[in-house]
């Protein structure tokens, strides 16, 4: 039975059920909706507000009080709320579901005064992989897959139960996938800094201030290497080793929850779709632009079409682990050539079959479990 809008909603929540209780406490479907509908716009706010943040910041110095950072925290504060509310009354959790949101909200609440000092002491709000931002991505992460792990279990099965689980590891895929974005922006911002192969400082996409200070804190001038320092600082193995290896095995899971027979692909192209929708409205407002990670698609379609045959599951993740290697690195190739990647190191392409392959396998257990609880 749902009660009226959101608005109604709250207050019957709070007039009803506003007891304390044990997590996994019988819960009505409305109660179940209304808080993942309100945890899918907290999500949300995260999603736009990094989205972003990240194109800022290789315009812009960094700013604590930044637009995008503003949009994050709503995000933040909806998220605070609704963990709160779970673990006072208990419902629309699991036990496991309201540990899991609870570990990634405290780690969240930690990182994000770190990321603070850690930008006081060393300026510059990049990279995208620095210690501090890693806790932020893991207390999101924990958070998104205590969500799933509640819904999967024991969310109400209906018309909208695949919709809200789809919707679910996208964001969770988003959120793995974003320190890529490093590169994906950096990789830009160099073609952007170096137009007909010559180095001018004038037509990169960040503001000369922000250049001074990359240069700065080298010691440099304006030159070649700062500029690629402040731009392409990581290695070029890491790039497909993460959004090829580490991400197929994201969207395998996500695969195996939704049960569905384009599951990984929808998936993966539910996020470049938005992706691919962001960049021209942030081109648009006079941000920098990202190349977009079509190939992820492939990734996707790689994990599908395994997944039809059936096989064991030591069979399925060495197929897999093939697929996607062929599939994913041969799209990003292509990508490359036709429009836009980051600097790729082809010799990864091994390292990611054997580790695909390797990681796949171990899921076993959490195959099994998918299985009994489906």
């Amino acid at each position: 039975m749902e009660i009226g809008g959101p608005v109604a909603q709250f207050k019957a929540f709070f007039r009803s059920h506003w007891t304390r209780g044990a997590a996994g406490r019988e819960t009505p479907d409305w109660v179940w909706h209304f808080a993942y509908r309100t945890w899918l716009l907290a999500l949300l706010f995260k999603l736009l507000g990094s989205s972003w943040d990240e194109s800022w910041h290789f315009k812009f110095l960094r700013d604590d009080l930044a637009p995008p950072h503003l949009i994050n925290s709503v995000g933040t504060g909806i998220a605070v709320v609704l963990v709160a509310i779970h673990t006072f009354t208990g419902m629309a959790a699991t036990k496991r579901a309201q540990r899991l949101a609870q570990a990634g909200l405290a780690v969240f609440l930690v990182a994000a005064p770190l990321d603070v000092i850690n930008h006081r002491i060393n300026g510059l709000d990049l990279t995208a992989w620095s210690p501090s931002h890693a806790l932020l991505y893991l207390g999101t992460a924990l958070m998104i897959a205590g969500l799933i792990d509640g819904w999967f279990a024991a969310g109400p099965r209906g018309p909208g139960w695949t919709l809200v689980l789809g919707t679910l590891w996208v964001f969770f895929l988003e959120n793995t996938l974003f320190p890529n974005g490093q590169q994906e922006y950096g990789s830009l911002e160099m073609a952007s800094c170096t137009p007909n192969g010559v180095l001018d400082p004038s037509s990169c996409y960040a503001e000369r201030e922000l250049l001074e200070f990359a240069a700065q804190q080298l010691g440099r001038p304006v030159d070649y290497t700062a500029i690629e320092h402040f731009a392409l600082p990581i290695p070029s193995w890491v790039y497909p080793l993460w959004g090829i290896g580490v991400a197929a095995l994201v969207l395998a899971v996500a695969a195996k929850t939704i049960g569905k027979t384009w599951a990984a692909t929808a998936v993966a192209g539910a996020y470049v779709a938005y992706r691919a929708v962001i960049w021209p409205m942030l081109v648009a407002a006079d941000f920098p632009p990202s190349a977009v990670p079509f190939y992820l698609v492939f990734v996707g379609l790689a994990i599908d079409l395994v997944r039809r045959f059936g096989l064991p599951h030591l069979g399925e993740a060495a197929a897999g682990a093939v697929a996607v290697t062929a599939l994913g690195y041969g799209a990003l190739y292509a990508q490359d050539q036709l429009l836009a990647a980051p600097p790729t190191a082809w010799w990864s392409a091994p390292i990611a079959l054997v580790g695909i392959a390797v990681l796949w396998a171990a899921g076993r257990p959490i195959a099994q479990r998918l299985r009994q609880q489906a």
